[in-house]
């Protein structure tokens, strides 16, 4: 039996590519892009596009999420200006939390109608802070939990927003800083611990653009602490983890044409994390993409709706 996977990195308000995407997917097999898949995995801003799909929300709908709420979230209310900000997160989290509430209000995770994965890290202990639904007898007590609370941990990302300290006082922040790129995650999940056969795993991962690094500057010997801020050396880790996550997937699939990663490259400081005036260059971006994409993608994931229904271990 073919089990399908998507895959959708973290990027901020560059979340409207993947989200646009999908929405033109949709709109052209005629019916929702979540009902192609047996498992959603999405870190930071994916993880907000997977639990909206997760709960049954068209791509359209998540598209529109963005347009609405995106200029609010990284919009004027900074909640410090100049000095500050090199002490205090960039922006007040109240925004986003209040978007997320309109569009998921009180539903909780185990409301979701397909299997989730969506990464965040405690920053507490160091430790991973996997949210999944109960597609495993061991997942007993996520599925309880608000899917604002799991949204607002997996984008609680250091410098642009305050850490999410939970209900039960864990407190979390973006599953970014180790999982931008969730593919290897998804692709575990799917061998590890639902014990899917390999060579039957098909992945679409998306990603929300990315640029080409520039790396005239590593060229040089002993780059110290200011040779290293120049060249953006978040930049690098970001794109070895991508790199890694990819690789292996790849391997854990057995054949490698069964993982199809949709992830343009465009020009250095094109899009910002936290740009929304580039929305609607984004969502163009996506719908092109997903124009030039689907003739190749639609007899591997979209053929078909997947052959069986999420049924839950344990349930609200």
């Amino acid at each position: 039996m073919t089990r399908r996977i998507l895959s959708i990195d973290g990027g901020g308000i560059k979340g409207v590519f993947p989200a646009s995407f999908l929405r033109s997917i949709e709109e052209s097999v005629g019916r929702p892009v979540a009902d192609y898949f047996d498992l959603i995995v999405g870190t930071s801003t994916g993880g907000i596009i997977a639990l909206g799909l997760g709960l049954g929300l068209p791509a359209s709908e998540v598209l529109r999420f963005y347009e609405r709420h995106g200029p609010v979230i990284f919009g004027g209310r900074r909640r410090f200006q100049a000095l500050r900000r090199l002490f205090r997160a960039k922006y007040d989290c109240v925004p986003l939390k209040q978007s997320l509430e309109q569009v998921f209000q009180a539903r909780k995770l185990g409301e979701s109608k397909k299997r989730l994965v969506i990464p965040s890290l405690n920053i507490e202990t160091g430790e991973v802070h996997i949210w999944k639904t109960a597609h495993s007898p061991r997942f007993e007590r996520d599925y309880r939990h608000a899917v604002v609370e799991v949204a607002m941990s997996t984008t609680a990302a250091p410098t642009y927003f305050s850490t999410y300290v939970s209900a039960s006082g864990t407190p979390l922040i973006d599953g970014g800083i180790w999982a931008s790129n969730p593919v290897a995650i998804a692709a575990v999940e799917a061998v590890g611990i639902l014990r899917w056969a390999a060579k039957d795993i098909r992945i679409l991962s998306l990603g929300c653009t990315t640029t080409p690094l520039d790396l005239d500057w590593g060229r040089s010997h002993s780059l110290g602490m200011y040779g290293w801020a120049k060249g953006s050396i978040i930049d690098v880790f970001m794109a070895a983890q991508s790199n890694s996550a990819t690789g292996m997937a790849q391997h854990l699939l057995t054949d490698s044409g069964n993982l199809v990663r949709i992830n343009p490259s465009v020009p250095g400081n094109r899009y910002a994390l936290d740009d929304a005036n580039e929305i609607l260059s984004l969502k163009g971006r996506g719908d092109s993409e997903a124009r030039n994409a689907l003739p190749t993608l639609r007899p591997q994931f979209f053929e078909e709706a997947v052959e069986d229904d999420f049924v839950p271990f344990h349930k609200l």
